[in-house]
């Protein structure tokens, strides 16, 4: 019998207590099959598993890490806080220096608060949107993600004018009945569910650049039309950019594509790596917050000092200089890619923004969700492992993006395209 490796062993062991062997779904490697490397420790663009095997990460704990990992400031930064203490429960200077720090780089942010998790960052949005309208429902995207609140863990109903339905037990039909669904950058679909919900829609919220069925970004003129309709239908506008937010532009989608959303959320990137996130928005929205106002919302962790320590060392080191060196590099991996897809004919599509990118297994173009369900996921798997085999480690699922950050080299790029070669050469000559 063949000996486990470290991982297979680990896996094997942590199947036996946590659900799946897992503390996220995707990281089970349920959709691309095999064993998940465990992890054992990340410097710069590299990550080494538990086998001592060297891998190039393209995954950045799912985005987090735009500096790569273990950067020496952020690591200094948060030694030198964990001496003093690692939480309090009460307020701190860094928490002031963190949402500042936000605020001047979103145009659209005039106030913020800190909380624990995107996934956190959302559901409060939501509430602050319905509380400050009077209304019930709102409108999310089929295939954006916003985390496992209940309000969002809704699938696409049996028509386009129908209530979304729970896709996970546990969640209600009555909570799901307050979530309209629409299509990804198909405005009509949007403009459809106004038209037959009039004054009962307080909020849509959407990925900006919907970075949960991989990277798509938004097409003729969706966000702006978006704007204009929940203007038109005194309707909030809620830009989630857990994703997008200090990663694709120094204030996010907001900046880059100069939409004034009314509420945005944030996380990954300004944790560098920690647990955080944000909600934040005009004035006259958030200064209903509790204790200013009456929509309640409280976190024994939020503004952990240790996690807003990390955040301020990595917004810090974003300047114009290190969005123009990521777009040098994402440039550079989506150029090379596509030049394979001329020269050898491969059926393959790809979308990039900033440093977000997905290669996408379908000839057809990819504006929704429905687009990437096109996708020869069978063909994905076999690049995946064919990568991974290779030293490479992207996220294990065609519905993921992938992350360049600023430890990435050109060289390291290089590399890693002559390996997508080969991988793309083995997975359509086979």
């Amino acid at each position: 019998m063949k000996k486990l490796t470290n991982s297979q062993q680990l896996m094997e062991r942590a199947q036996k207590i946590i659900p799946g062997g897992v503390n996220s779904p995707v990281r089970a490697f349920k959709s691309v099959g095999g064993t998940p490397p465990f992890i054992m420790k990340g410097k710069g663009a590299y990550i080494w598993d538990e086998d001592g095997n060297r891998y190039i990460d393209f995954v950045g704990s799912w985005g987090p890490l735009i500096l790569g990992h273990a950067h020496p400031e952020v690591i200094a930064a948060l030694k030198s806080v964990i001496d003093n203490g690692t939480s309090f429960g009460a307020p701190t200077k860094a928490e002031i220096t963190l949402a500042q720090m936000i605020i001047d780089r979103v145009p659209a942010v005039e106030m913020v608060r800190l909380v624990n998790s995107g996934t956190e960052a959302t559901m409060s949005a939501i509430r602050v949107a319905r509380g400050v309208t009077g209304r019930e429902k709102f409108i999310k995207f089929d295939g954006c993600y916003h985390g496992h609140g209940d309000s969002f863990l809704i699938a696409a109903g049996s028509g386009a004018l129908t209530l979304g339905e729970p896709n996970s037990p546990g969640v209600t039909k009555g909570t799901a009945g307050d979530t309209l669904l629409a299509k990804f950058n198909d405005i009509d679909s949007v403009e459809n569910l106004f038209k037959h919900n009039q004054n009962q829609i307080a909020a849509v919220i959407v990925e900006p650049v919907n970075g949960n069925v991989g990277c798509i970004p938004p097409q003729n003129n969706f966000l702006k039309d978006l704007r204009s309709l929940c203007t038109q239908n005194n309707a909030l506008l809620i830009f989630d950019e857990v994703m997008t937010g200090f990663r694709i532009a120094s204030g996010g989608a907001n900046e880059l594509y100069n939409i004034d959303a009314d509420l945005l959320t944030f996380g990954k990137v300004i944790g560098g790596g920690l647990p955080i996130g944000a909600y934040g928005g005009k004035k006259e929205f958030m200064s209903e917050v509790a204790p200013a106002g009456p929509i309640y919302q409280a976190g024994t962790l939020s503004g952990n000092p240790v996690a807003v320590s990390a955040g301020i060392e990595t917004l810090k080191r974003l300047t114009p200089d290190s969005y123009d060196q990521l777009e040098t590099l994402g440039a550079q991996l989506e150029n090379g890619i596509q030049s394979m897809i001329n020269q050898h004919g491969f059926p393959l599509t790809q979308h990039r923004v900033g440093s977000m990118f997905s290669l996408f297994f379908t000839t057809k173009s990819i504006h929704n969700l429905d687009d990437v369900n096109t996708c020869d996921i069978s063909k994905f798997n076999e690049y995946f492992h064919g990568l991974l085999d290779r030293g490479v480690y992207i996220a294990p699922s065609q519905y993921e993006a992938g992350f360049i950050s600023l430890a990435h080299t050109q060289e390291i790029i290089s590399d890693v395209l002559e390996k997508i070669e080969d991988s793309l050469k083995e997975v359509f000559n086979s």
